[in-house]
């Protein structure tokens, strides 16, 4: 019954032949919000690229405004002179050794790792494990760096590492349920100025094919965002 009640209220609510703005898409999603927890909010872009063009490739590192509302657990690989810079950042787990040979066995319960340059060869011996899970620490994402400092503290704010699919398509979190209208807003139009800003100079034909915004459990609304 709740199904079919939602689904109804879904179907009156919104006009999939239409587009809407951002401001009428996050009303109507918060009519949708589930009161017992706090979703995700998520922006999926249609793009018109193909990534197997390396100029085509895009990838996006940011911070939102406002953060994604979602603890990250990060893992730091450092040789000892750098342990408390990075425990002093707030890396959830230091060390080297030890958590190397945890990668090897299998144990990859953290959402992002931070390595020095000096460190990537032995990290390159566990893509198997790591790269499937979207955990391989990349210098474009700012995540093989010295300044451990700095990565460790952006990535516990919520920065973005966002990469287009095969399809062309490209995913986001721009928040939660939780986070006000202006917020999730707010997050979206820096989200939306950088995806527009990485169309490459050399690039033919549509760029932009379609946006689509949505809560965890929520319908897709889409935007008619240019």
């Amino acid at each position: 019954m709740k199904k079919t009640k939602f689904s109804k209220l879904v179907n009156e609510k919104i006009d999939s032949s239409k587009t809407y703005t951002i401001d009428e898409a996050l009303s109507m999603l918060m009519e949708f919000k589930r009161a017992s927890f706090a979703e995700s909010v998520d922006v999926s872009y249609n793009l018109g690229v193909d990534p197997r063009h390396a100029d085509e490739n895009i990838r996006l590192n940011l911070m939102l405004p406002h953060g994604v509302g979602k603890k990250v657990v990060v893992l730091a690989l450092v040789n000892a002179d750098k342990e408390k810079e990075a425990k002093d950042a707030g890396a959830d787990f230091v060390g080297n050794k030890e958590y190397l040979e945890k990668i090897k066995s299998g144990w990859t319960d953290v959402d992002k790792i931070v390595v020095t340059p000096d460190l990537m060869s032995e990290i390159g011996k566990l893509g198997k494990v790591l790269g499937p899970k979207g955990l391989m620490p990349n210098p474009k994402s700012g995540t093989v760096t010295n300044d451990i400092e700095k990565s460790v503290k952006e990535l516990k704010a919520g920065k973005i590492d966002a990469r287009v699919e095969k399809n062309g398509i490209l995913q986001s979190s721009i928040g939660k349920t939780s986070f006000s209208e202006n917020d999730l807003k707010e997050n979206f139009k820096v989200l939306h100025g950088a995806v527009m800003s990485a169309k490459p100079n050399s690039f033919k034909g549509t760029f932009l094919n379609s946006i689509s915004i949505s809560s965890t459990l929520g319908p897709g609304i889409k935007l008619g965002v240019e």
